[in-house]
């Protein structure tokens, strides 16, 4: 048997797509993005973030529902577009990510211990690989606990911090309009999470009527969260402080007059970020096995364990790959160049729904989100850092080169 079991409903696809956004947003992205837009412009370009990914989970709700296996986009773009269009999708959505999970790695390190944050980040590579490996419902279960934890702490933030919002902070401009589309291209990364829902396709029940259910409401309860707190930081802490900040919450708290409670808010970034890191190496793994299905990638990936029912070797060789980057690799400029690649990954997601046609089951004008979700993907991400556009188009080249050359071999 080589097919992965049915287990997850609507809250556990919910959870699973909850535990991938939160974190990654709250606790790192909100600081380079008000460095890039200032404060009124961090609260729109996170609209903005809010409305593509929108427009991306309708399109990949659709997908999947007609698609209901594991790989995503990888999947879709092989059917609807061509075996180039998938690849391209594949290989965009694995390097970023794989990127992504040393970044998120390196953080809890940092937050853990400072001085040892390489070790402390493959020891949490290592656990969350181990927890992954036996079975998507121990994910889902563990996923939970973490969410509940996280939400928690957000909301102790939140309920500090209102007191002491300051309408002149929320009310200082903002800035330009391309600072707008950097910090949106940014901001994107924390949404990107509730693809985890579609690419996990394969292990949910009744998937035409689960994911199109689970994927908006995942990101909608995610919106929500980062509004309030984008508010709340950006009314205490004020646009420069905010950009300055390598602990924006934390510092939230401080500013509130509760410095004492700053360990907690630590703590539950902690948490956040290990609940990123456990989705994010589940969602990898099962695209690299989708991927290894269609030798795209070596067949001995495509292997599912017979009893755990999971692509064990292909979360194995994820996670290796994870831990090389992170014992030599400097993964600062992760989030842009993850952003750049996972753009172009969604942008092809919408290429895709645009060719399943009009809905008539849908009360939503599809086919136009479709077409402004592949605008705005492209659009956000030729507007990242200069650094992140060159190294997320030199990566895709280089996957375009060996997929071009492959036969040859």
């Amino acid at each position: 048997m080589n097919q992965l079991a049915r287990r997850l409903g609507v809250p556990d696809a919910v959870v699973i797509g909850l535990g991938s956004m939160l974190g990654a947003g709250v606790f790192v992205v909100f600081a380079p993005a008000a460095a890039a837009a200032g404060g009124a412009g961090l609260l729109a370009a996170l609209a903005l973030a809010g409305f593509i990914a929108f427009c991306n989970a309708t399109s990949s709700a659709r997908l999947a529902a007609r698609y209901p296996e594991s790989g995503g986009t990888y999947v879709y773009g092989r059917e609807r577009l061509g075996p180039f269009a998938g690849f391209l999708a594949g290989w965009g959505f694995v390097v970023g990510k794989t990127a992504s999970c040393a970044a998120m790695a390196l953080t809890i390190g940092a937050y853990l211990w400072p001085g040892q944050a390489r070790p402390v980040a493959v020891a949490a590579v290592l656990a969350v690989t181990a927890v992954n490996l036996r079975g998507i419902g121990k994910t889902a279960t563990a996923t939970k606990v973490l969410v509940g934890l996280v939400l928690a702490v957000l909301a102790l933030v939140a309920v500090t911090g209102v007191p002491d919002v300051s309408a002149d902070r929320l009310g200082a401009a903002g800035g330009s309009a391309g600072g707008v589309l950097t910090a949106a291209g940014l901001l994107f990364f924390a949404f990107a999470g509730y693809a985890r829902i579609a690419t996990l396709g394969e292990e949910v029940r009744e998937p035409e009527r689960t994911i199109p259910r689970a994927v908006p409401l995942a990101l909608g309860l995610v919106l929500a969260i980062y509004l309030v707190l984008a508010v709340v930081a950006v009314g205490v802490l004020g646009a420069d402080r905010l950009a300055a900040s390598a602990a924006p919450l934390a510092d939230v708290v401080t500013a509130a007059g509760l410095p004492g409670l700053a360990w907690v808010v630590r703590a539950g970034a902690t948490v956040a970020v290990t609940g990123v890191l456990l989705s994010l190496l589940a969602g990898v793994g099962r695209t690299a096995l989708a991927m290894a299905r269609r030798h795209d990638l070596p067949g001995a990936l495509a292997t599912v364990h017979p009893v755990r029912q999971v692509p064990h070797r292909a979360e194995l060789a994820v996670a290796a790959v994870v831990i090389l980057v992170v014992a030599l690799g400097d993964v600062r400029d992760a989030i842009g160049f993850s952003s750049c690649t996972v753009l172009v990954y969604y942008a092809i997601t919408n290429a895709a729904a645009l060719t399943l046609g009009r809905d008539p089951a849908r009360r939503l004008p599809v086919q136009v989100l479709a077409a402004l979700g592949l605008i705005g993907c492209l659009l956000l991400a030729v507007n990242l850092p200069l650094s992140s556009v060159l190294a997320g188009f030199a990566v895709l080249a280089v996957g375009a080169a060996w997929y071009a050359l492959r036969p040859r071999r």
